[in-house]
Parts: C-alpha cells; structure tokens; sequence
C-alpha cells in the first residue's frame, strides 16, 4: 500500500502495475503525485510552484521601461508612433 507524501493518506495502487513517470492523484489531499522510482515504488509530489513562476513571468513582459502597466492599445499605439518617426527621416 502506497501513502501520499503531503498527507499520508492510503493510496490504493497495484504497487506491480504502475510505470516510473506515471501520475496519480491522491484521494484524500488531490496532490499530483510522480512515481519517480517502481522497486520500491516511490512518489514525489508535482509542485505548482513552475507554473506560478511562469505566470509572473508573463506578467513581467506586460509593463513598459517605466514600469508602468501596457495596454493592448498602448502597444499599437507605440507602433504607430514608431512607424510616423520613420516616416519623417
């Protein structure tokens, strides 16, 4: 019998049957969990942790050098600009 490493809930799983990089869910805390070893069979849990990284990543990329926050409409607009300064040389 398998237990969840974050609650140590009883995990119901043919220790036989599952594959090094399978996922399972645990039933009690609904923690991803990765076989990350078959013999002994042994879980890790997935961190969430990579995907908030990523999603404070992509929120850097939306403010200007002033660090002030850009608009969908302030990026066409610095287009624009860019375009009407060629323009002028």
């Amino acid at each position: 019998m398998l237990r969840c490493p974050e609650c140590s809930a009883e995990i119901d799983v043919d220790e036989d049957e599952v594959e090094e990089g399978e996922i399972l869910s645990c039933p009690e805390c609904e923690a991803e969990l990765e076989v990350s070893q078959t013999h002994p069979v042994a879980l890790n849990p997935i961190s969430d942790d990579i995907e908030e990284d990523e999603d404070e990543e992509d929120a850097e990329d939306d403010f200007d050098e002033n660090g002030d926050l850009l608009d969908e409409e302030d990026d066409d607009d610095d287009d624009d600009q860019d375009e009407d300064e060629e323009e002028d040389e």
